[in-house]
């Protein structure tokens, strides 16, 4: 009897323990991904048409994955949806990221950023023929931008307004700064009708602007930044990354690839992003940019510090990050960001 006993408690600690392996070991099976439908997104594209996440999840022997496209308006809305535990993978400018970052660093809960989602230049675009550089711009100038303050064209904007009129006065032109949609801010613009004299926009945009008579870049991110930087990044909860260590890959895998078949497939690429962005720009016009050096469809983070050093100085983050390798998962600290 004795011994009967010894063998079922030695089976039911066996039981236990597969359960808490396998316990331990589950996965999510759902995983949501933000984007936007924009260029610089184009390998979040690739990713969602081709199924990647749903291809290397199975590749790593997870099991069936299923995969949800957001679109989430603004920084804000997506950091609450990670935390919140709404969204897995979120898409942000700089700005956003690096103010998550601050606000849960030492929490139980930190936001990082996972890996770039390119490198692309901003350009501050004008019709106003008595603007040739920022110091020309007056009250009588408005520029149109996706977010006052908080976007990465507002950051840029501080930064170059600190480099022209002096660090004291970073926010000079804030107040010439209004907060507009992408397309409305493109016709306001291009109208010449309304007050809206100036857009910092991002790619395909600022080019198409370029195409008019009458405008011109005064403003180029490349230059206040001192060469290429990153427009934005992918980033998750610790939580999330802590718990889903197989998916988490799995995504870093999918990005990696949809980021070779741009750089391979770059007429694949343009009518893709065409198809699913519903732009109605011609596929030469988008393989231009695609090819274009300046715009790098890459993971790999570039000028994070200068961001974070100048946001910190600012006093926009109360956290100065010691290098660009505090601010993303471990998985990336060997790609030689800066």
């Amino acid at each position: 009897m004795l011994k009967v006993a010894v063998i079922c408690l030695r089976a039911s600690v066996v039981l236990f323990i597969a359960a808490l392996t396998s316990a331990a070991s589950a996965e999510t099976s759902v995983v949501r991904i933000s984007r936007q439908p924009s260029l610089p997104y184009l390998a979040l594209m690739v990713m969602e048409e081709q199924k990647l996440m749903e291809k290397h999840a199975r590749a790593a022997g997870l099991a069936e994955v299923t995969v949800g496209w957001l679109v989430v308006g603004g920084g804000n809305a997506t950091n609450e949806a990670l935390l919140s535990g709404n969204l897995e993978f979120g898409n942000a400018g700089i700005p956003a990221v690096m103010t998550a970052w601050d606000r849960t660093k030492g929490s139980s809960n930190p936001i990082k950023a996972v890996c770039a989602y390119n490198s692309a230049p901003v350009f501050l675009n004008t019709r106003n023929p008595e603007v040739k550089t920022i110091r020309d711009l007056t009250q009588k100038d408005k520029i149109a931008l996706p977010a006052v303050k908080v976007s990465i064209q507002a950051l840029i904007l501080q930064m170059a307004a600190a480099r022209t009129f002096g660090k004291g006065k970073y926010n000079q032109l804030d107040n010439l700064t209004v907060s507009l949609p992408q397309v409305d801010a493109n016709q306001a613009l291009l109208s010449g009708v309304a007050d809206i004299t100036a857009n910092f926009a991002s790619p395909p945009t600022q080019y198409q602007q370029l195409k008019n008579p009458g405008i011109r870049t005064i403003l180029n991110s490349y230059d206040v930044l001192g060469g290429p930087a990153t427009l934005g990044l992918v980033y998750t909860s610790s939580k999330f990354h802590d718990g889903n260590p197989k998916t988490y890959g799995v995504f870093l895998a999918a990005y990696r690839e949809a980021n070779a078949f741009i750089r391979q497939k770059p007429r694949e690429a343009a009518q893709l992003y065409l198809r699913v962005s519903k732009d109605r720009n011609p596929p030469e016009f988008i393989l231009s940019m695609i090819n274009d050096p300046a715009i790098d469809f890459d993971m790999v983070p570039k000028g994070l510090e200068r961001y974070a050093g100048f946001m910190h100085e600012v006093g926009s983050i109360r956290n100065k990050p010691g290098s660009w390798k505090d601010l993303l998962f471990p998985e990336m600290h060997q790609a030689g960001g800066s």
